[in-house]
């Protein structure tokens, strides 16, 4: 049961950060910084450094799974089941930020507003596979307590 806790929060943090970067943050940048090569400088000094970050809820999720899977039989499958979003969203994620960043500091002006609808794609599609995830180990969990 410990270990369905340290999960769920983990998801939970993962989750919630998206949303607040999908719906508080990048609307606001957007409004903020009218000048195009300010809110790039802008947005790269923010995206510096998450991927240690999202590395490490990554490895929480998985170790907190198995860990999980191993001492709470009832839920193992929806656990298992739920690394498969995670997996998904994890790739995604690598593919943001070791292909689509790099690429898109050295874009053309007119480039980025193509770079930017690809980067809200992917975040779209991270969120749902992470949140889909969520969803089904938090109802194993709640339902097998």
């Amino acid at each position: 049961m410990p270990a369905a806790i340290v999960h769920l929060t983990i998801a939970a943090v993962w989750l919630g950060s998206m949303a607040y970067s999908m719906f508080v943050v990048q609307p606001r940048v957007a409004r903020f910084f009218t000048d195009e090569s300010r809110r790039e400088e802008f947005l790269l000094v923010l995206a510096h450094g998450n991927r240690r970050g999202v590395v490490a809820v990554v490895t929480g999720l998985s170790l907190s799974a198995v860990a999980v899977m191993a001492t709470w039989p009832a839920v193992a499958t929806a656990y298992a089941v739920a690394l498969v979003p995670y997996a998904a969203a994890t790739g995604v994620f690598v593919n943001v930020s070791w292909r689509h960043w790099p690429a898109r500091v050295f874009a053309l002006p007119e480039e980025l507003p193509r770079f930017r609808r690809r980067l809200r794609a992917q975040a779209w599609a991270m969120l749902v596979l992470v949140g889909v995830a969520f969803a089904l180990t938090l109802s194993a969990s709640v339902l097998r307590w």
